[in-house]
């Protein structure tokens, strides 16, 4: 059982991925309202060795000794990877032991206005920065930033790493992804802004998604493929896609079926946000992830924003009429 990786899984826009989770659940400086993860306790901008780099790194090695190599090594997870102040050092080495390893990083972008953040995401092959809004009421009401962050600094760190990455090697590829909530940064107005900071960034992809599972706001509504198919014609580059995140059982290699059965019978006892079943089951927090949404796509299980014992969050609980399976 690996603390620090979970998968590999198939993903639509990196093949086969492994992820490395590099941060404790929920430790962010964004608090999302579309957050999967649900609500953030405390906002921090700190960076600092969050997890033990050589432990973290030990299980990368480890699992590439014994295991195919996956299309892509994605540091992603349930917090914002680049507030570990050793992820440069971790691709650094696992490009040294394995140089032909292709290293992506799902970041919320916020902190590439700092050089040393910039520094550390050089190796990597891929980076999907996220930019939800061009516009400051929107940049906040959508991910509600640390207060020392600022669409300004967030829009400079975006244009100053988007000039270096692309200079640090032909291959390099900067895939921006923009959610979109219908009726907050899908106006006219919204995705023109959008459309001219990406003719100032030119990210290598951008990628329009929107909320496919209960957010961490019970307000946020998916965007309709109408209103995304509109976007995408408004933006009218040729580098737009519209992407989507649900996986099927079928195509997530090393699904195991031990694993859904144990979710399924803590579930039945009562419901559960994903951070108690990976802590009771002794789970990875993204591992679970995959077998629940499996799960509520199958209709098994059914999540919802709830309040229990003083603490609000996504619960997941058996659906009433799947008991017997």
């Amino acid at each position: 059982m690996y603390r620090y990786l979970y998968g590999p899984v198939p993903s639509r826009r990196l093949g086969i991925s492994l992820g490395i989770d590099l941060i404790p659940m929920k430790t962010c400086n964004y608090n999302c309202v579309y957050c999967e993860c649900g609500r953030g306790p405390v906002l921090t901008i700190e960076r600092k060795e969050y997890f033990p780099p050589y432990d973290v790194l030990k299980e990368i090695l480890n699992y590439l000794k014994e295991n195919p190599m996956p299309d892509y090594l994605t540091f992603s997870g349930s917090g914002e990877p680049t507030l570990h102040s050793k992820i440069g050092f971790i691709i650094k080495e696992i490009k040294k032991k394995f140089p032909r390893a292709k290293i992506a990083v799902i970041t919320n972008g916020s902190l590439l206005y700092l050089k040393d953040v910039r520094m550390d995401l050089l190796e990597a092959d891929v980076v999907l920065p996220s930019f939800d809004a061009a516009l400051e009421e929107e940049f906040i009401k959508i991910d509600r930033p640390h207060p020392f962050i600022t669409l300004d600094k967030v829009k400079n760190g975006l244009l100053s790493f988007s000039e270096e990455f692309h200079s640090h090697g032909k291959d390099k590829q900067i895939w921006l992804e923009v959610f979109i909530i219908e009726g907050i940064n899908s106006d006219d107005k919204n995705v023109a802004a959008l459309r001219d900071f990406c003719l100032k960034m030119k990210p290598d992809r951008i990628q329009l998604n929107t909320l496919d599972r209960p957010g961490a706001e019970n307000w946020v509504k998916p965007a309709s493929k109408e209103v995304l198919e509109r976007i995408k014609k408004q933006i009218n580059l040729p580098n737009v896609e519209i992407i989507s995140r649900y996986k099927y059982r079928e195509e997530i290699k090393s699904y195991r079926q031990d694993f859904e059965n144990m979710i399924l019978e803590t579930l039945k006892r009562r419901p559960s946000t994903l951070e108690d079943i990976s802590e009771v089951l002794g789970i990875n927090v993204e591992e679970c992830r995959k077998y629940l949404e499996v799960l509520v796509f199958d209709k098994k299980v059914e999540c919802s924003i709830q309040e229990q014992e003083n603490l609000r969050g996504i619960f997941y609980s058996i659906k009433k009429n799947s008991r017997d399976f």
